[in-house]
């Protein structure tokens, strides 16, 4: 054997070992992490059959728990403070099976999951986070931008639960695409006009982020895709493509309200791909405009009554207050309502 190839060898070698390595690191934080879940399940469990045998004294749940806190907190830390024993009793409160714990679930993104009140919803953000392989801060993240609720605003709740467990895959686009879109995470500074290569720009640098803002199923495969209509140059900002919808997702940014010269030069995207790029057994290309400020009434007229290939979804980029967020959706609902039947332009 050469001396290139046992460096070659060796290179392969190293690689496995660094992931054996690193695989057993990580096992080794998820299984602390649990460890962690299980500690605070069993605290809580037994704050809860002690508070149950003291049931007939006013008020002894919380003497039970203020006492407690004040005798093992200055031994073993802030993490068994009144707020945490509380905690954990709601925690059991909420989970009585100890099997139902999910071991991919930290400390962390079940003390987000215990502070929603709603069950459905609560029930939501644990399958997705588990399903997806969200991080605590990525969970926080979904919860404060009000996921659930704008997924709602297009679909039924037994449908966004129905996909989340697994029972069935997204059939529409507007299953997926949400609006409004909010793109925090860029970091843009305020200011009153930016370039729109300046936000592609900084969607790039932030490509994890804006997937996980996009949702379910994306792909990233192109940016400035080009292609040629004879001696004319027209280029693409984003190409997606979405595994669950089987089909290429197409993005045009707009940093101003949009237009219908927009949507026809979009139509004219999505016709190339579906004749030029599209393979026979995928489903037709999907083209979304993301923009500042759209005419929605504007935007049904200028499309075909059948459309199911052209969306719009407006996009903030700096995350509302939740009174702000409600306001929005409600308005949305609002709006969604006055469509006609089988408009499905977002």
């Amino acid at each position: 054997m050469k001396a290139g190839e046992i460096v070659e060898n060796d290179k392969g070698f190293v690689a496995e070992i660094r992931q054996i390595i690193d695989e057993s690191r990580q096992n080794a934080v998820r299984s602390v992490d649990f460890c962690r879940v299980q500690m605070y399940w069993n605290i809580g469990k037994r704050i809860f059959e002690k508070e149950q045998q003291g049931k007939q004294r006013a008020n002894y749940g919380t003497y039970l728990i203020r006492n407690l806190s004040k005798q093992i907190m200055p031994e073993y830390g802030s993490g068994f403070s009144v707020r945490q024993l509380e905690r954990s009793r709601q925690f059991y409160r909420l989970y009585p099976i100890a099997s139902t714990l999910r071991t991919q679930l930290s400390w962390s993104q079940y003390k987000l999951l215990i502070a929603i009140p709603d069950k459905d919803k609560r029930e939501y953000y644990e399958l997705e986070a588990v399903n997806e392989g969200w991080t605590g801060r990525q969970l926080e993240r979904q919860i404060n931008s009000l996921l659930y609720e704008r997924l709602l605003m297009s679909n039924d709740k037994e449908a966004v639960l129905a996909v989340a467990r697994g029972e069935r895959q997204p059939e529409r686009p507007t299953e997926i695409i949400k609006d409004p879109m909010f793109l925090e995470f860029l970091g843009l500074e305020r200011r009153p006009a930016y370039y729109e290569k300046d936000l592609e720009a900084a969607i790039i640098s932030h490509l994890a982020d804006f997937l996980l803002e996009m949702g379910k199923g994306f792909s990233f495969v192109a940016r400035q895709k080009r292609f040629l209509v004879e001696d004319d140059e027209y280029f693409i900002d984003l190409v997606f493509y979405n595994r669950l919808l089987r089909c290429f997702v197409l993005i045009d940014l707009k940093t101003r309200k949009l237009t219908h010269q927009d949507l026809g030069q979009m139509q004219m995207y999505v016709n190339h791909y579906d004749r030029n790029e599209k393979a026979e057994d995928e489903n037709p290309t999907i083209g979304i405009l993301l923009c500042t400020s759209k005419n929605d009434t504007a935007v049904r007229l200028a499309l075909p009554e059948n459309n199911r290939t052209i969306y719009t979804s407006k996009y903030e980029l700096y995350l509302p207050t939740s009174e702000q967020l409600i306001h929005e959706i409600n308005e949305a609902k609002r709006l969604a309502s006055l469509k006609e039947p089988g408009d499905e332009n977002v």
